[in-house]
């Protein structure tokens, strides 16, 4: 299957930028893209026939590509090194270039860009993918600051070089400007909020219709699903991606919907394939901050230009694909969390933290409490959730600056939704406020909760009752449970539950 974009391909190659800068979240196409614009310039007509770039371009000129895939780079000066020299040396020996004593890799890269251009009598194009992968891996070790030096004294050339490239085109995730793509090359246009380019990486709604509707209906059939549920499913899970206030085109995540339409399952796809190991070289403190998160506010000219390694947690879990667009006003960006899958990753991420507890201790509990209230068997999962909270909100002093009750919310509503339910903290209602509402596959449980000291159980009870927290959702065809909860006003925690129907 290939989604045809070709046709934004071609106006970013024309766009009469010599030099390109895109920034998108991993697993989201940028490669391919890569590949295309590889294809492009090389002249390779046979493999665009039938796509949109056919009625625009007319030429097909064979250019010299040069392109250098950095996610290969390690960690480490002596990785990147290793890299870049296995791969000039391919390219020195294409071109016939004599490898001399004493030359930097600086000096080879010019070698190789100048023979290029004077054997084939045309400018090159030059490709780098994945830039910033040995920055992000060397980041808080002694290695950075090597990496980096690596960075400024080989891709310097480039500005060097103009007259010499027809294209460069960068591709990352997160944004170093202490070195030379940044430093040297000031006229670098920086494409990554730029309205015709909002989804040339990843899959609009539109495309989806367009081309995945035979496996839609598939996985539909494969679920008991109609194809209308199946597409609202995928849109709370992979959907919601924005990268542009100019054009809020909504984006799923290639990665994660390609895989759960091959499968025909919802899983947390993106999250499974490593992308949450950098969060703790970013962000501090994730398990307490990832509350606020949801609904966060950033200055334009920090999300647009910043330093990744200055700019804040917003700004990296921007970037990496936490957080995306949700609205834009008066030189403020407005952000959140996309969707469904990457809650569960980041809730799931923290709740060892949150617990401390070994990520290996906890997993158990947290399958048997998801299934025990997919089930409605509320005593077994009383005894899970009793087992994960127990003593936390005492004896965890990140917490100290909270309500006891505050810490209960923000302990459940973790829990809850790192196995994989939606969750609602203090929903509005005009006759009171809920304090959770967890929104499982065949239940919804309306959760109050009140400390031992302040009545308690029967509390609680009376108040679901009195102020009607059930009726806002019985127009949903799954079961609306009220679940009065107790409390240790002590922060020992969970004493008891009771099902309110």
């Amino acid at each position: 299957m290939y989604v045809d974009k070709t046709d934004i391909v071609w106006q970013l190659a024309n766009n009469g930028h010599t030099y390109n800068y895109l920034s998108r979240p991993r697993r989201f196409g940028k490669s391919v893209l890569v590949d295309t614009l590889q294809a492009y310039f090389e002249g390779r007509r046979d493999l665009f026939e039938g796509l949109k770039i056919m009625e625009l371009e007319h030429e097909w000129t064979a250019r010299p590509v040069i392109r250098l895939d950095m996610s290969r780079g390690g960690a480490s000066e002596a990785t990147v090194r290793s890299y870049l020299n296995n791969v000039f040396m391919d390219y020195e020996e294409d071109y016939d270039i004599v490898k001399r004593d004493g030359d930097s890799l600086a000096d080879r890269f010019y070698r190789i860009v100048r023979t290029a251009y004077r054997q084939t009598g045309q400018q090159v194009a030059i490709l780098i993918d994945e830039y910033d992968s040995p920055l992000q891996h060397s980041w808080h070790t002694p290695e950075h600051e090597a990496c980096t030096a690596v960075y400024r004294e080989v891709f310097a050339i480039l500005k060097a070089d103009d007259e010499m490239e027809r294209f460069v085109f960068i591709t990352g995730i997160t944004k170093f400007t202490q070195i030379s793509f940044f430093s040297v090359l000031n006229n670098l246009s920086n494409i990554s909020f730029d309205a015709e380019y909002a989804d040339i990486c990843g899959i609009s709604k539109q495309e989806v219709l367009d081309n995945f509707m035979p496996e839609i209906e598939q996985m539909a059939e494969a679920n008991g699903w109609t194809a209308d549920e199946t597409l609202a499913n995928l849109k709370a899970f992979y959907d919601g991606y924005h990268f542009c206030m100019d054009n809020m085109v909504d984006v799923y995540n290639p990665f994660s919907l390609v895989n759960a339409l091959a499968d025909k399952r919802l899983r947390c796809y993106w999250a499974s394939s490593g992308s949450t190991t950098l969060l703790p070289k970013f962000v501090d403190d994730m398990e307490i901050r990832l509350k606020d998160f949801d609904n966060c506010s950033i200055l334009s000219y920090v999300l647009e230009t910043s330093d990744v390694t200055g700019g804040g947690a917003e700004l990296f879990m921007y970037q990496s694909g936490y957080l995306t667009i949700k609205g834009y006003e008066d030189g403020i960006y407005h952000l959140g969390i996309p969707n469904h899958e990457v809650r569960q990753a980041l809730y799931e991420t923290v709740l060892p933290a949150l617990a401390m507890r070994k990520r290996g201790d906890i997993q158990s509990m947290q399958a048997f409490l998801r299934l025990y209230m997919s089930n409605y068997n509320l005593d077994e999962a009383k005894k899970n959730l009793k087992a994960l909270v127990a003593d936390v909100p005492y004896s965890n002093k990140k917490l100290a600056s909270m309500d006891m009750e505050e810490r209960y919310r923000l302990i459940f509503s973790t829990i809850f939704n790192a196995i994989g339910f939606r969750v609602e903290v203090e929903r509005m209602l005009v006759t009171g406020r809920i304090d959770m509402v967890v929104y499982a596959t065949r239940y919804i449980y309306v959760m109050e909760l009140k400390l031992s000291n302040n009545g308690g159980l029967a509390a609680a009870e009376q108040q679901i009752k009195a102020c009607g927290y059930m009726e806002p959702f019985k127009a949903d065809k799954r079961k609306v449970i009220g679940l009065a909860v107790e409390l240790d006003s002590e922060g020992k925690g969970l004493i008891d539950w009771k099902a309110v129907e």
